[in-house]
This record gives structure tokens, sequence and C-alpha cells, in this order.
């Protein structure tokens, strides 16, 4: 499994799902460290025996082993520590819920309902000229010719000043 922004996934309010669950529930999982906080890198966690019993060997001989890599490491026991993995996915996903309200209360659908750190609002060409002025965010796809959905991703270090700011101009569409 892909765990890119499993921390999200696993921390969003409408999940019930916990780290361990997934181990049981998966053979390979990645534990993303970019997307939450770490410089570089994601775990990869094997739960399987017949998968783990050669998987050192494999990544040796495919080039894919890094000399230094047990540094990559050190981020991850930091991360899970006093749960640092989990709030920080926590923060991004109530940064985005802020944003998403602003959206509800001016009346404005979305593409996909979501309750983690990303958020596909469906906005006229107009709003999104008039968000792209100040803001970066994804042309996510064509809805018609005159809407279209962005996709709009806070992060562990999304600044609280910058969701006001973003929730400021969504007042004003």
């Amino acid at each position: 499994m892909d765990g890119a922004r499993l921390g999200q996934g696993l921390m969003a309010k409408d999940s019930d799902l916990t780290l361990a669950d997934i181990a049981r529930l998966t053979d390979v999982f990645w534990i993303g460290g970019t997307k939450n906080g770490a410089l570089l890198g994601e775990a990869i966690v094997i739960t399987h025996p017949s998968i783990q019993e050669d998987f050192a060997f494999h990544i040796k001989q495919r080039g894919a082993m890094l000399s230094k890599g047990r540094i990559l490491g050190i981020q991850f026991l930091e991360l899970f520590k006093d749960d640092l993995f989990f709030d920080l996915a926590k923060l991004a996903n109530e940064q985005a819920m802020k944003i998403k309200k602003a959206f509800v209360e001016k009346g404005i659908s979305f593409w996909a309902e979501t309750t983690t750190n990303q958020i596909f609002p469906i906005l006229s060409n107009t709003q999104i000229e008039h968000l792209a002025q100040n803001f970066a965010f994804h042309h996510w796809r064509n809805i018609d010719e005159n809407h279209s959905a962005i996709r709009l991703i806070t992060s562990w270090a999304t600044p609280s000043e910058n969701v006001e700011a973003l929730v400021g101009e969504i007042g004003q569409l």
C-alpha cells in the first residue's frame, strides 16, 4: 500500500483505522515521510515473512541501498516519538477543513468529498482567476466550459495565517 499520505488518512475524522490495522491488512506498506515532516524518504514496512526474507539482499543487488540510509531512519524514530507523526498529520487535515468550511459557507460544491488535507472545490473560471492572483493550487480538471475543480493541499507546515488569508479571499468570491 502506498502510504505517501498515510498519516493524514489515519487521522481523518471519519477514519477508524490504526497503523496496527494497516500492518495486519497488508503485506507491504510505506510510511510517507516527506509529506509529513521528514526531510526526505519513506519507510517500507514488510509484514509478510516470505517477502522479508531476501528484501535486504534484493535492495542491495538492485542498487537501491543508500550507503548512509540508516540516517533516514532517524527521522522516523523522531516522527514516531510522542505521536508527532500523527499530530502533524492531524494538523494538516485541520487546516484543510478550515478552508473547506469557508467554501461550504459560500455554497461551493466539491469534485470529491474528502476529510483529509486535500480538497477539490469546483469554482467558476473567474473565481479561479481571482484566487490564483495570490494563491498557488493545482487545476485538477474541467467540469464544464465555465467551471473547474482545483486541488488544494495543506501540510504539516501550512501556517495558520496563510489559511486565514485564503479563507478571507474565499469569503470575497
